[in-house]
């Protein structure tokens, strides 16, 4: 990497760290903020609970006092029904006010007594009244003890108001101040990320007109490459194709001579079959030469013709490897479509007849994957894979051919053949790979 690229890097870097701790801070205190203005606004709901709380509690007292006074003013008992209403209601509305002022315990208690005596009064004035006896609950009310406990009741609620008051107006302040700070990071922070981001595209566009130019110069240099790569190629191309021909030709020609000694081979067999009738005749065995010339035809000539027929069969096996290697890398590949589980069903069908001979079995793991390639190359491989674990099982051993996907992404598939045979060693691992190499036992076919 070039200094000028290093330099923008570390800029561009820097400038977007920058930018990073900025939004770090920014999240993490309107995160704190948030936190106070939800406290604030919990505070301030609690308030508005406390204050409706009480004012609730001093209506159902007043309408309690309202039904009494109606009751006394015109002696028609239907005056009562305010009375009858808020009655059952008191006790509710005070524990509204005890659970909105859990930590007012002294404070509630005395206008939890204050509302009980005001509660008998009220109920003893109105049974005087309903008794017959006018004059004594009017002499009761008259004591001024109601309106003196009613009073206090009334003095101890708008305490508790005014307190819940202070507290909602500090919550309110407590919100906009709260609006205010945010208002203010948040256009600071703003401006850092505005700095930060112009200073970033300053120096990206700085290098990118840095790199037209380069790239510039670079195509220059490639329509020169270019020329210079085709002319290569093509010397390349010729001199492939000349190994190609050379191949063909030497395989082609060999294979000539090759023929020939293999037809005198089976003429020699023939002959030998010929000698074999002469050999076991009593007359050539009294000969002196007669033991040993027995023994050529029996045993010396047949063992020489087999050494030849092998030498020969192999060495046609290796003129046709050459001549299959020399027409494969003529061969064009052709992609299309293969479904891989499709096409191993298809080499596991063709190879089932040797599977149940060995007590063997393949295994897919499934779903393997369908992919983009040459159906002929893949058959060549995964049959070869196959037809090697056929091949060099392990005696005595169940053969069990393993094939499942690996790993895949849109690029490539990798697809695992395991099997439970005599497997290879790890110093043989790169020769197998080498033309006409093979490692371990030779005791199966193969080139």
């Amino acid at each position: 990497m070039s200094d000028s690229s290093r330099r923008v890097l570390t800029l561009t870097y820097g400038f977007a760290g920058s930018a990073l701790v900025v939004l770090v801070m920014l999240f993490a205190t309107s995160f704190w903020l948030f936190e106070l203005n939800r406290q604030a606004s919990e505070d301030l709901l609690s308030a508005r609970e406390k204050r409706g709380a009480l004012f609730r509690l001093m209506l159902t007292l007043q309408d309690a006092e309202t039904g009494q006074r109606g009751l006394l003013v015109t002696g028609d008992p239907a005056y009562l029904e305010p009375y009858r209403s808020a009655l059952p209601r008191v006790q509710e509305r005070l524990q509204m006010v005890h659970a909105a002022f859990g930590n007012k315990g002294d404070e509630l208690a005395r206008i939890d007594a204050l509302i009980d005596e005001k509660l008998q009064e009220l109920a003893r004035t109105i049974a005087l009244f309903v008794g017959g006896k006018i004059g004594e609950a009017l002499d009761l009310v008259k004591t001024d003890r109601g309106r003196e406990i009613m009073d206090e009741i009334r003095s101890r609620i708008d305490q508790l108001v005014a307190s819940t008051d202070a507290d909602l107006s500090a919550s309110a302040r407590t919100q906009v101040e709260i609006a205010s700070r945010t208002r203010l990071f948040t256009s600071f922070s703003a401006l850092l990320i505005l700095g930060a981001a112009v200073g970033a595209v300053v120096t990206i566009l700085k290098y990118t007109r840095d790199l037209v130019a380069a790239r510039t110069e670079l195509e220059q240099s490639n329509l020169q490459l270019e020329e210079r790569v085709k002319h290569r190629t093509s010397d390349l191309q010729s001199a492939n194709d000349e190994i190609q021909r050379f191949a063909y030709i030497v395989s082609h020609d060999l294979r000539s001579p090759l023929v020939n000694i293999m037809g005198f081979t089976s003429e020699l067999e023939a002959s030998v079959s010929d000698l074999k009738a002469l050999a076991a005749d009593p007359a050539l065995v009294a000969l002196a030469a007669g033991q040993d010339s027995k023994r050529a035809i029996e045993s010396d000539i047949p063992e020489s013709i087999a050494f030849i027929r092998r030498s020969t069969t192999k060495m046609d096996a290796l003129i046709k490897a050459i001549l299959q290697l020399s027409r494969e890398g003529q061969r064009v590949l052709s992609a299309e479509r293969i479904d891989l589980s499709e096409l191993i069903e298809s080499i596991t069908a063709s190879v089932q007849h040797r599977l149940s001979d060995v007590d063997g079995r393949i295994v897919l793991q499934r779903p393997l994957a369908a992919i983009q390639s040459d159906r002929l190359a893949l058959e060549q491989i995964f049959g070869n894979l196959i037809d090697n674990a056929i091949k060099y099982r392990r005696p005595g051993v169940p053969l069990l051919i393993d094939i499942s996907v690996q790993s895949a992404t849109s690029a490539q598939v990798a697809i695992a053949v395991k099997d439970n045979g005599r497997g290879i060693a790890p110093t043989d691992l790169q020769r197998i790979f080498d033309l006409f190499r093979r490692a371990g036992t030779q005791d199966q076919p193969g080139d």
